[in-house]
């Protein structure tokens, strides 16, 4: 037997990581949720600060709000999320709309108003939405950019908490968010609506209070509610057999709600987001759905504006079965037969016989969908311009619609929420007009008899518009997102995604490469050589020598996996990318274009 003392084990030495002072936060919106006090990075010493860029028109952010939830619960004696507010369009820079914006889709955290995106620029951002960590000595440790990062972070944080509990350096308690104070309304964010037959009643998706509500023809008197565990609902349509069904969009769920028995019955989705690589059709409730936001009856189908990955699908009452209907997850404004056509979040669908009219929000597009599939643009040209000028379709600007409504002469009434406008395009003579101002945030509109049911989401009520005989006198505004583009050297353009798989996680090679990285560009002549889809997540771009600006399409995507050799069967995650770059070619520019999809940039 042995009297000698144990000896100790040592303490595990901490991870090394780069570490990079962060830039002071600064927006010139100031700050909100937190009861009007102005914070500084000092102030929030002692804590690991997750930086969250976002814009409120952005569904990836959304969901990244989401994601993290959980994650500010379980931390929030130690862990304060910021949301940086960086807006894409004119309209996010109000600070109005921020305002609604963080109530709307119920951020409980402090959120800098950054109109001028100058912490944007600080942190070197160049996606919606970014992640950075900040420990709690005030030094920047990660950054990710897109979702799914949710796991990584919480881990990292776990980590810093450990680290810093022992050098004395981590500050415990509550954290600076200040709940606002609740406002009284019948109807808080209204999404979408519909009329019911026989009654004459509204439905409408009362979608920050996650129910549905009836109102009286009159579009004010409330009848009643309906809690079916939504969780911000969107869109309705009516189904031929009297039912009504609902996009349940942050369930990622399609609901039947009977409004003779009050019955509310899943049909589609498993409550889980879609990811790249699972299935996109089969059995409804087998198959996830990614944040559908708004649905329509047409030739025999629910068609689903699946705003989470870009594309419309559709789902057979009769069958029990979805399947993709157009759209390749890219974003982006394409044209083209239904499986190679890109969208960039639509929002909106309204069917017309043999057309099937979508509100593509963030392309600022009025698109359609003929009988035989293919996907045709009537307005908008793409992710970065848009603003409000009436005339020929072609040069005609929206600036992100969410609402198309089908109307009796076959024109199209669209609400262009961010304009705060009702505009219509007319397919017969191919121009847009406008036909009323001052709504706020118009979402949706619903035709009853002569007139319009307007959802002016932002005031929080219905409008009753007759249908107008004249166009109103718009002075034409024509923008460009605030986004300062990237100088790009002329020549071969080096195309750096980083990904490091996050501490206790390794690439995922079980069954070939894990990593996917697809190139394009608007206009397509930008590339002479290097576009297409590859497994390197590195490669060299020839630009065109006669092209001097355009935006890079790149779509990043990794797979990782804990790596833990006692487990057969290790839990993997997912990581994925959107940008669209802006580049002008310049002779003093870079030739290296590095974008952080998870980790720090070592040459950066």
């Amino acid at each position: 037997m042995n009297d000698a003392a144990p000896v100790p084990t040592p303490a595990p030495e901490p991870r090394r990581r780069a570490r990079v002072r962060a830039p002071e936060l600064i927006g010139k919106g100031g700050w909100l949720n937190t009861g009007g006090k102005e914070l500084t990075l000092a102030d929030l010493r002692g804590k690991v600060v997750v930086l969250d860029f976002w814009t409120f028109c952005c569904i990836n952010c959304l969901h990244v709000i989401d994601e993290l939830r959980e994650l500010e619960q379980r931390h929030s004696d130690t862990t304060v999320i910021v949301g940086v507010h960086s807006p894409k369009f004119v309209h996010e820079a109000e600070h109005q709309a921020v305002i609604d914006a963080v109530e709307r889709y119920q951020v409980h955290h402090p959120v800098l108003d950054d109109p001028e995106l100058a912490t944007w620029k600080q942190y070197a951002v160049r996606a919606w939405p970014t992640l950075v960590v900040i420990d709690p000595e005030g030094y920047v440790v990660a950054q990710h950019a897109g979702e799914g990062h949710a796991h990584a972070i919480e881990r990292l944080v776990t980590e810093l908490e450990a680290e810093h509990e022992a050098k004395g350096t981590l500050r415990r308690g509550d954290g600076p968010y200040v709940e606002p104070e609740p406002v009284a309304t019948d109807l808080r964010f209204p999404g979408k609506a519909l009329r019911l037959p026989g009654s004459g009643n509204l439905l409408v998706s009362d979608t920050t209070r996650d129910q549905l509500v009836e109102l009286a023809p009159d579009g004010e008197e409330v009848l009643r509610r309906i809690d079916g565990d939504f969780d911000e609902p969107q869109g309705l349509a009516l189904l031929p057999d009297g039912r009504v069904i609902v996009a349940d969009t942050v369930n990622h769920q399609l609901k039947t709600y009977d409004p003779d028995s009050g019955e509310v019955t899943v049909v589609a989705g498993t409550g889980t987001q879609w990811w790249q690589g699972e299935p996109t059709s089969g059995p409804a409730l087998d198959v996830s759905l990614s944040s559908p936001w708004d649905v329509a009856w047409w030739r025999g189908e629910v068609w689903i504006a699946m705003a989470g990955v870009h594309q419309l699908w559709a789902y057979d009452p009769d069958s029990g079965r979805v399947r993709v209907a157009a759209g390749t997850t890219n974003e982006g404004l394409v044209d083209g037969p239904a499986d190679q056509a890109w969208f960039a979040q639509p929002s909106g669908l309204a069917a017309a016989g043999e057309r099937l009219w979508v509100a593509d929000s963030e392309t600022s597009a009025v698109r359609w969908v003929d009988a035989e599939g293919g996907v045709h643009t009537a307005v908008g040209t793409g992710l970065f311009d848009f603003g409000h000028r009436d005339g020929a379709a072609g040069q005609a600007l929206l600036q992100h619609p969410l609402g198309v409504t089908a109307l009796p002469d076959g024109s199209v009434a669209i609400c262009d929420t961010y304009n705060h406008a009702l505009r219509r395009y007319d397919p017969a003579t191919s121009e847009v007009t406008t036909w009323a101002t001052d709504l706020r945030e118009p979402s949706d509109a619903v035709l009853d008899g002569d007139e319009l049911v307007v959802v002016e989401s932002a005031r929080h009520r219905l409008t009753r518009l007759r249908l107008p005989e004249e166009a109103v006198r718009v002075e034409a505004v024509a923008h460009r997102t605030q986004r300062a583009a990237t100088e790009v050297a002329p020549g071969t353009l080096k195309l750096d995604v980083v990904f490091q798989a996050p501490q206790g996680q390794k690439l995922d090679t079980r069954y070939g490469p894990s990593t996917r990285l697809l190139v394009s560009a608007t206009p397509p002549a930008l590339i002479a050589a290097g576009e297409g889809t590859g497994t390197d997540l590195v490669r060299e771009i020839t630009l065109n020598p006669d092209v001097t600006e355009g935006v890079l399409h790149v779509s990043a995507m990794a797979a990782s996996c804990d790596d833990d050799p006692e487990n057969e069967y290790p839990a993997c995650h997912m990581h994925q990318q959107d940008w669209g770059v802006p580049v002008r070619v310049t002779d003093t520019g870079a030739s290296r274009l590095a974008l952080v999809l998870a980790g720090m940039d070592a040459e950066g």
